[in-house]
């Protein structure tokens, strides 16, 4: 049996229903796998935002420019900040992946900030929480190294994986952003949870902004997780 989706029961018991256990396995997306060469984004801006991310921002499932990194570019371009946009996201990617990852794109693109969405595959897969605190402290470190800003995007897990884990799981991104003095953005989805909870009751309905897989959100969903990272991203790029 297959079970639903993380983010889809995500938002069902943010929305105040219970859930049952669920996974969610890495599955190949149009940015899969992306090369150095194939996420590098020649621009004139003198200012650059590396993106390193699982499926949720690599535009899984989405028409190649639909996904909120893409809408993020539209954004900056909009409200006239110089900054281009680098997404090296790839499908079922974790905090040791992007770990493994990350010093040859720090090293290839030379970002001034680095946006962190990594976390949610390690929480599924029942990882080990202190590993993925780790991971992300040494990711931190090395942004920092760098001399790159970092901002950090937080996930949560349903009940069923247990209270204390996802307090854990919180608590860890809140404690690297502390610690690292990074930006944080404590729910990915909140964004898009505010936006529903302000719907009528009867268009309440999850699964109308959630992919065939009830896993992806659908790209209309996106604008919203925009909406949710944007605030505390825009004032990253004006410290």
């Amino acid at each position: 049996m297959r079970f639903l989706g993380f983010c889809f029961f995500l938002l069902i018991e943010l929305l105040g229903l219970m859930v049952p256990q669920m996974s969610l396995s890495a599955q190949s997306s149009v940015s899969d796998d992306p090369s150095l060469a194939q996420v590098a984004q020649h621009t004139a801006s003198s200012k650059k935002i590396l993106v390193v991310g699982d499926s949720l921002s690599a535009e899984y499932g989405l028409i190649k420019g639909q996904g909120w990194v893409a809408l993020l570019e539209q954004q900056l371009a909009g409200e006239r900040f110089q900054w281009s946009v680098i997404n090296a996201s790839i499908s079922g990617d974790t905090t040791s992946g992007g770990l493994a990852r990350l010093p040859a794109l720090l090293a290839t693109h030379r970002p001034q900030l680095v946006v962190l969405e990594l976390g949610a595959n390690d929480a599924l897969r029942g990882l080990d929480l202190k590993m993925t605190q780790s991971n992300l402290q040494s990711m931190a470190r090395l942004c920092k190294a760098s001399q790159a800003k970092l901002l950090l995007i937080g996930m949560q897990v349903p009940p069923n994986y247990g209270h204390q884990y996802n307090e854990d799981l919180k608590a860890a991104f809140v404690l690297v952003a502390k610690q690292q003095q990074a930006a944080i953005v404590p729910f990915f989805f909140q964004g898009l949870v505010d936006h529903i909870n302000k719907l009528p009751e009867p268009e309440r309905q999850i699964d109308a902004w959630f992919q065939s897989d009830r896993i992806h959100p659908l790209a209309k969903a996106h604008p919203f997780l925009l909406q949710g990272v944007w605030p505390t991203l825009k004032k990253s790029l004006k410290d």
